[in-house]
């Protein structure tokens, strides 16, 4: 502890509070104390704290009441204690933030101009360095949507997102990766993919984020299994032991300021191509990946909506990927509908451990689309060809051997865990007779986030009929599964505004 009674005129005494504001920095005056008094500081004004040699940005937040902090005392959100490393007692320094530079840049993008390398630079250092507030990366993310952003921009965002955080080293001479852009429910082929990858002696060292706008991303549903939250060493030695891992990758610091674009881009909803692309490709360059299959769905209500535009992000992305040393291969698969049965972490955490098993309920689609992207792995790896890749993937899926080193990956990286279920579930039924004719993949993971996921792990949806399903008036369409009745009841509300565009029955 280091509780003082005098100190600087810019100092204040720590009190926690117990504020969780997830990944912001928050910092908690009171209005009269004598920081905020004689450095004119107003609520939501962007501040450094420091303590030793160790700072951070915070936004502030000013308070009367005054039974909740002394008058020499403030308060940091969780992660800005965590951030900071401090504890109750310790003096903290406050200061005004000196001018953001870059955000001129973002202004000049806001108007249309284009965006120079060195202003991408600065641009993703502040971000990285934690320098801009939520608005201000929301008017950055905006700024960039809807292909605002040309190919040399997106080369240089990817190479600046590189740059600002670690980048890993591999002994292998080749490394491979698997990436799908999203937009399809229960689209969770990569566990299955680098078991079998893995199992085929590949070094495949897969780092996933979690869900942007969908109800689960890869490290959501691995989270179901095992711990994610490696560090780079434990991941090394993962990776050394059984060939991969399946980690997530904002606990490593590899491209830092993706993680923070994305935590923005989630509340927003909004995951534009420029940006995912330098996303995507800027994790896979930090880890170390040389070889990566990427996966674009197309659909009328997936992300990708027609062939012409799956053409056109296929050849930016390759593009990119020449540009920061990456080889691709880009497989065009169908996003018409969702993949498997489970929508959300649990749910379609189930859906792999059956294939993985071999199971007769297994989903076909989910088993086969993990087989064909397998496949292209092994044949971009040199060690399968054209004509034998598929029989090599599903033999070693076939024999066990995927499953195998997929429990043995889950228990180098902590332990292997049974999915959960949820509490709750109610099925949604079929109003009349007919055959399934279209699904709307947005609106059906709409429920599922509604309903809890991917923040509740067994909450989303269970989906039980594809397009052509032959359904009686009656029938279970899908099931929604849920940790609290509030949350079902939400999920229901949407449910009932939209029924009959989310499953088209003819």
């Amino acid at each position: 502890m280091n509780n003082k009674k005098s100190h600087k005129h810019n100092e204040l005494i720590l009190k926690p509070l117990g504020i969780d504001t997830r990944n912001e920095h928050t910092v908690y005056m009171r209005r009269d104390c004598p920081v905020c008094v004689s450095e004119g500081f107003e609520a939501l004004t962007r501040i450094m704290v420091s303590h030793g040699d160790r700072s951070i940005v915070a936004s502030l937040n000013v308070l009367d009441n005054e039974a909740l902090l002394g008058h020499e005392e403030a308060s940091l959100s969780q992660k800005a204690i965590t951030s900071l490393k401090v504890e109750a007692g310790d003096l903290l320094a406050f200061s005004h933030l000196p001018p953001i530079n870059s955000m001129s840049a973002v202004r000049g993008k806001v108007y249309g101009h284009r965006l120079k390398e060195s202003q991408i630079q600065d641009i993703v250092s502040d971000l990285a360095a934690g320098n801009y507030s939520n608005v201000e990366i929301a008017a950055f993310v905006t700024a960039c949507a809807g292909r605002r952003l040309d190919i040399d921009e997106i080369i240089h965002l990817t190479k600046a997102m590189v740059d600002a955080g670690q980048k890993l080293h591999w002994p292998a001479a080749r490394v491979f990766d698997k990436h799908c852009i999203g937009g399809l429910p229960g689209n969770r082929t990569t566990p299955i993919v680098v078991a079998i990858a893995a199992a085929a002696g590949l070094t495949v060292p897969k780092t996933s984020s979690r869900a942007i706008t969908s109800p689960a991303g890869t490290a959501d549903t691995m989270e179901v299994f095992t711990n994610v939250n490696l560090s780079l060493e434990e991941m090394k030695r993962v990776v050394k032991q059984e060939n991969g891992c399946l980690a997530w990758g904002g606990s490593m610091q590899l491209s830092p300021a993706d993680d923070i674009l994305i935590r923005v881009e989630k509340a927003l909803d909004i995951d534009s191509e420029g940006q995912m692309i330098a996303s995507v490709l800027s994790k896979k360059a930090a880890a170390g990946s040389t070889h990566v299959v990427i996966d674009i769905p197309v659909g009328p209500t997936a992300k990708v909506r027609t062939s012409d535009d799956a053409e056109e992000l296929s050849q930016r992305m390759t593009m990119v990927a020449e540009a920061v040393g990456l080889k691709l291969k880009i497989v065009i698969t169908d996003g018409s509908q969702p993949v498997g049965r489970g929508i959300g972490p649990a749910l379609e955490a189930r859906d792999v451990l059956a294939v993985l098993n071999n199971e007769g309920t297994a989903p076909t689609d989910l088993r086969e689309r993990s087989l064909r992207l397998a496949a292209e792995l092994l044949e971009l790896s040199g060690k399968a060809d054209p004509g034998n890749s598929h029989s090599k993937a599903e033999t070693l899926l076939n024999s066990g051997k995927a499953l195998k080193k997929f429990i043995a990956i889950c228990e180098a990286q902590g332990g292997f865990r049974e999915p959960m279920q949820a509490r709750f579930q109610h099925p949604v039924q079929a109003e009349r007779a007919g055959t399934v004719a279209a699904i709307d993949n947005r609106k059906l993971a709409k429920i599922a986030k509604l309903a809890g996921a991917p923040d509740d792990k067994s909450a989303g949806v269970d989906f039980l009929t594809p397009t052509g399903t032959k359904v009686e008036s009656g029938q279970t369409l899908y099931e929604i599964h849920a940790e609290s009745q509030g949350e079902l009841d939400y999920a229901l509300e949407y449910y009932r505004q939209n029924e009959s565009s989310i499953i088209d029955i003819t």
